[in-house]
């Protein structure tokens, strides 16, 4: 392949090129098959070209690709909107803005709570990531590589270790570390918005302490802070359920939606409360490309197929699928590197430990070519990239899901031969 027209600061996890796919399954240009448990890096929850989503995007094809919503509005934009409004599960009534992509929807709710509150604080977590755009940059919780070389970034922001069972930070010390950050660092009544991901994507599909979610909310009911949950790669299935902070007996103020909500179209969203939502000026919201109709036609097929028990199904099947290969590979105590499964529900990662001969992160990079060359497609994450992030699509057929496992288990093999 040849990139040298592209930018050398991309980094590229694979070198194969993709000519075509159909759900989980992928083939190169060179005709060579694989199974994908990238997914797009969590955007094909409901695989390659599911037939229902390509047919409503032909259709839409046929009538109408694109008006700019904040010019000329078109249905596609307000019947996604009504459709989201039923979809996500919060008690309150939904006000919705539509973007291209999880970064500009991450801006836009830094706009929105910044208006709301006359504040300009912001608290982020520990190997968080949220978007590549600069303000969207500055609540990452990792530097190296997003930080390095940009100066001063767009803040302030704060940042508070990640409680987790999947990690050593436990919910006493999150909250003595807020206490601490109130008491030294910003004071609450100087901070718009608190931002989180009840699932951590980038930092190694680990699930928020449920414990410290509630006093999160707490806290920010108390001090009139807005509470944004990043649901861009935890959302639309990704855990079994339509979004991850169901699993949390919570609600955000405001949701940041993306990936796979429009199965493979640049589609994101920010939505919540109206009177956070609806604070800014007639056009201090808006898009060019915001809300394209190929993509709302695409999103409101995901919806329907995603709406009933099938989602829990799907996501129930894949569990158990990676949790029986899981246990099946511990038990034989020959994968001394295999680490904590970590995640909930469908969104499941691998941390892989040190050993005497290599780092975690070693083997995780040996074990993604081993991978390749047995015929799964695989995709690392966390601060020291150890953490094996499992995105099968959820429509994966078991045989299908079976063979990528087995897949795996052969490179496994690998590092220890």
């Amino acid at each position: 392949m040849d990139f040298s027209h592209v930018s050398q600061s991309l980094g590229i996890v694979h070198p194969v090129c993709l000519a075509h796919g159909l759900n989980a399954e992928v083939w190169d240009e060179q005709g060579r098959r694989y199974v994908d448990f990238v997914g797009g890096i969590g955007v094909l929850n409901l695989g390659h070209r599911h037939p229902l989503v390509v047919e409503a995007v032909k259709a839409q094809l046929d009538t109408l690709m694109h008006s700019a919503f904040n010019a000329i509005p078109h249905r596609g934009y307000l019947d996604l909107t009504r459709q989201l409004a039923n979809f996500v599960p919060v008690s309150y009534p939904l006000s919705c803005m539509l973007t291209n992509s999880g970064a500009e929807a991450t801006e836009n709710a830094l706009k929105v709570a910044r208006a709301f509150t006359q504040r300009q604080g912001v608290i982020a977590f520990d190997d968080g990531f949220h978007g590549r755009t600069l303000a969207a940059l500055n609540l990452n919780g990792k530097v190296a590589p997003y930080k390095q070389q940009l100066g001063t970034l767009p803040g302030p922001v704060y940042h508070l270790p990640f409680p987790s069972t999947d990690g050593e930070v436990t919910c006493q010390y999150a909250r003595k570390a807020l206490e601490r950050l109130f008491a030294v660092e910003i004071p609450a009544s100087e901070v718009a918005c608190i931002i989180v991901e009840p699932v951590q994507g980038e930092g190694g599909f680990r699930f928020l302490c449920p414990e410290f979610a509630s006093h999160l909310a707490q806290v920010c009911e108390a001090n009139g802070i807005v509470l944004i949950f990043d649901e861009v790669q935890s959302g639309f299935g990704r855990t079994g359920s339509r979004f991850a902070f169901t699993h949390l007996d919570i609600e955000p103020d405001l949701i940041l939606m993306g990936k796979s909500m429009a199965a493979g179209l640049p589609l994101a969203a920010v939505a919540g409360r109206a009177e956070i939502m609806n604070v800014l000026p007639k056009g201090g919201l808006g898009g060019t490309y915001s809300g394209n109709a190929l993509a709302c036609a695409a999103a409101s097929a995901v919806i329907k197929l995603m709406t009933g028990d099938k989602l829990a199904r799907w996501g129930e099947q894949q569990e158990r699928a990676i949790q029986q290969a899981y246990d099946k590979w511990r038990v034989s105590g020959r994968y001394p590197m295999l680490g904590l499964l970590t995640g909930v529900g469908a969104m499941r990662g691998i941390v892989f430990e040190d050993t005497a001969h290599a780092t975690g992160a070693e083997h995780l990079a040996k074990l993604l070519t081993a991978a390749r060359t047995a015929g799964v497609l695989l995709m690392p994450s966390g601060r020291h990239r150890n953490v094996l992030r499992l995105l099968a699509p959820l429509t994966t057929e078991p045989a299908i899901m079976a063979e990528g496992l087995n897949c795996l288990e052969r490179a496994l093999d690998s590092l220890i031969a």
